[in-house]
């Protein structure tokens, strides 16, 4: 009986270390695709073909090339991709041993040239259509037939297609925001400047240009507007060259890290100050303007001058009563 004892302990201890699973190691996914961003300027019934370069840096793996538009998701230049593939454009790869929506392996540190041919078909009407070529993991399949939840990653290279029988584009840019974030500073506050471009034309295009900011005795600076991307029928935020970064991670409750801006004004500013732009889109396109001013005093350093003196007039009163006390 006492040995039955021992046997039913030693199996009951072995039970929980049994059903432990063995260890694994996460799959370490890492993936380049060149060139990220291709734009083409084409004419109907032609064809080109373009040479990407897919790099696998991390852990063995399949994988799946495909094609799908997408289209402006906000102002801030994020996409979104379509589920399923639209439009005239037609894709294909010239591999021989590549197809698209067909799986192939790909070794650690292992490189694959994709050759893409893209073709125009004729009597399509002018204007653009925006795809990306994207290489998705496969994850491992496991003993049950059931994709495995292990790490699954997509990278993508967009495709900006510009298609004109006459090689015109239709360019039509507007201002659809363009102010400071408030009227009303503290003179050592930093000023948050928000500029938003609408493109109603056909084709995307690229802004250029400057913000200006000029102060009470006419002295001038000009920021340079980063060149983007606006795609057709779209809106987006534009950046200028930074005069300051806000520390977001000490400024939770800030206001100005609640909302994405164009550029941050960092400086001493008291009274009134004019900002303006000019955005021109290249030759032969429309330069647009805009403008706002704001204005900055020294409030703080007024209520600390203030709290200051309302400190000494306190001490000297009290004194000069206590002075005027007999013993």
């Amino acid at each position: 009986m006492k040995l039955k004892n021992i046997l039913l302990t030693i199996l009951f201890l072995a039970i929980p270390y049994s059903l432990i699973p063995n260890p694994s190691h996460a799959q370490q996914v890492s993936l380049s695709l060149s060139p990220p961003l291709l734009e083409l300027f084409i004419k109907p019934g032609k064809a080109i073909m373009v040479a990407y370069k897919l790099d696998n840096l991390g852990d063995p793996t399949f994988l799946n090339l495909k094609v799908l538009p997408f289209e402006a998701k906000d102002n801030l230049g994020n996409i979104r991709i379509k589920p399923e593939f639209e439009g005239p454009v037609r894709f294909s790869l010239d591999n021989a041993d590549l197809t698209l929506d067909q799986p192939f392996f790909l070794k650690t540190n292992d490189s694959q040239q994709i050759l893409l041919r893209i073709r125009i078909p004729e009597n399509i009407t002018d204007g653009d259509y925006y795809y990306s070529l994207l290489a998705e993991t496969i994850p491992p399949t496991s003993s049950e037939g059931i994709g495995s939840a292990r790490a699954k990653a997509t990278i993508g290279s967009n495709i900006l297609v510009t298609i004109s029988n006459s090689g015109n584009i239709d360019i039509k840019p507007k201002i659809a925001l363009f102010s400071t974030r408030g009227r009303l500073f503290d003179s050592s506050d930093k000023i948050p400047v928000v500029l938003t471009v609408v493109n109603k034309g056909k084709n995307m295009m690229k802004p250029e240009g400057q913000i200006s900011l000029k102060g009470n005795f006419g002295e001038t600076i000009k920021y340079d507007i980063i060149s983007k991307n606006i795609l057709a029928e779209s809106e987006r935020m534009i950046e200028a060259t930074p005069s300051a970064i806000i520390d977001c991670e000490n400024l939770r409750t800030e206001q100005k890290c609640l909302f994405p801006t164009s550029l941050i004004l960092s400086g001493f500013f008291i009274g009134k100050y004019n900002l303006s732009t000019e955005i021109r889109f290249g030759e032969n396109s429309p330069t647009i303007f805009g403008s706002t001013i704001f204005y900055a005093f020294p409030f703080k350093i007024m209520s600390g001058i203030i709290l200051a003196s309302l400190i000494i007039v306190f001490i000297v009163s009290r004194h000069s009563r206590e002075d005027g006390n007999p013993d």
